[in-house]
């Protein structure tokens, strides 16, 4: 079953790597608007959940922000993090990079303490706005969960023309602020075997890691039912492999199993 937010916030709930996270969907609240189409994707398939309502206004998710922000503080609880993810794509929208700057204001304002997350797929990089708003944020969190482009189109199965060798040299430029995110996983999909596990996936991954040098790498496998069958958890062990590995690069990492 997928798994559309409401928009423009949602929670706050507890995530398994930020904490208290206070969500902010850009999108709309009755699909999903993604430059990927992830077959692992909670939110599920694109041509599954298209939607038919507008995306959220600047505006509208300022002042929906404020109030939010404004009942936390009275009542509780303190966020850990507002974090950008929701239905797709977050820096799809056309003003996203006005409304991180509305939202770091309302940090500063409510809780100087919290942190502001972006969850990106790195697809928009290219986009001067987009980049410079990434930059101002604390936890500029990127997609990047193989370097095999057969493997990418497979399972990530972006829009036309995503080249992850360019993706990965626009990375570079944030010069370490940013941390990179993983999805391992395995099973089949459409007679291909899609485990990422592997050497042969994990290798070249862990030589792009180290050219990014980020502030960390987050891992982690399925926790919820997936849009199509046949996929399957990595294993604790395959995780903590793959995290010895970029421990022994001097890489802050975390898992989540």
């Amino acid at each position: 079953m997928s798994i559309l937010f409401p928009a423009p916030v949602f929670g706050p709930v507890h995530s398994r790597r930020l904490g208290v996270s206070l969500g902010v969907n850009l999108l709309p609240p009755d699909g999903k608007v993604c430059s990927f189409d992830c077959i692992y994707c909670e939110c599920g398939l694109n041509g599954d959940n298209r939607s038919r309502l507008r995306m959220p206004s600047r505006e509208e998710v300022r002042q929906t922000l404020e109030a939010r922000l404004r009942q936390m503080q009275a009542e509780g609880p303190a966020p850990d993090v507002i974090t950008f993810a929701g239905n797709g794509e977050p820096t799809a929208h056309p003003q996203f990079a006005d409304v991180i700057e509305d939202t770091l204001k309302l940090r500063d304002r409510y809780f100087p303490q919290a942190k502001v997350s972006v969850l990106s797929n790195a697809s928009f990089l290219d986009r001067p706005e987009v980049f410079e708003a990434l930059k101002r944020i604390d936890n500029n969190i990127l997609k990047l969960d193989t370097v095999d482009m057969d493997y990418i189109r497979c399972v990530d199965r972006p829009a036309a023309g995503y080249d992850v060798r360019k993706v990965i040299d626009r990375i570079k430029v944030f010069e370490g602020k940013c941390m990179i995110q993983t999805m391992f996983l395995k099973g089949e999909f459409r007679g291909e075997d899609v485990n990422n596990t592997t050497d042969r996936y994990v290798l070249p991954w862990l030589e792009a890691v180290k050219e990014i040098a980020p502030q960390q790498v987050m891992i982690y496998t399925i926790d919820r039912d997936t849009p199509v069958s046949g996929l399957k958890k990595a294993t604790p062990g395959e995780l903590n492999r793959i995290r010895d590995l970029v421990e022994a690069a001097g890489i802050s990492i975390s898992v989540s199993y």
